[in-house]
């Protein structure tokens, strides 16, 4: 169960101390999209994304990597001016090991952001990097991720009576 801990749980990506970030020697952000950056609803980022992005852009070497496909990240990478893993099949660790490879980062030099236990934290952990959760944006989901949202619920729930993570208590 302790793969699934985040590192950090922060209210939004808004909310995330990035200057610390930067003193920890990160130099690689992996963004999630779908509810983390974006609704899945939505099929651009906003301006309050587009301004994010832009601030970060000297400090980090920003990524989406993302479940979904090439279609879905073009509009965003186009936007945002970002690369992006489509397709990444997260938790699995092929693709944050082609990044790390391409890019030549090490796990401790990269934060991964997502608002899933199950996909983004799990990945993450699992490849060695900072996890960081986010509360999710949207509330509409694919039948896929509400399945997962399931079972991050069971572990959410053993997690708070552990006094381990509960929704909505953040730490850094």
């Amino acid at each position: 169960m302790e793969i699934f801990i985040p590192d950090m749980y922060v209210q939004s990506i808004y909310k995330i101390d990035y200057k610390k970030l930067k003193k920890q020697n990160i130099k690689c952000l992996l963004f999630d999209l779908d509810n983390t950056l974006a609704p899945y609803t939505e099929s651009v980022p906003s301006s309050d994304v587009k301004e994010l992005f832009h601030a970060l852009e000297n400090d980090f070497k920003v990524i989406i990597l993302s479940n979904s496909n090439k279609k879905r990240l073009r509009p965003f990478k186009e936007i945002l001016n970002v690369d992006v893993a489509y397709s990444s099949r997260k938790p699995f660790k092929k693709k944050y090991l082609k990044i790390m490879k391409i890019y030549d980062f090490k796990p401790e030099e990269m934060a991964c952001i997502g608002d899933q236990l199950m996909t983004d934290i799990w990945g993450a952990n699992r490849v060695g990097c900072l996890s960081i959760l986010v509360n999710s944006i949207g509330t509409k989901e694919p039948i896929w991720t509400r399945f997962n949202r399931f079972f991050e619920g069971i572990i959410l729930k053993k997690f708070a009576k552990k006094g381990i993570l509960e929704k909505g208590v953040y730490y850094e």
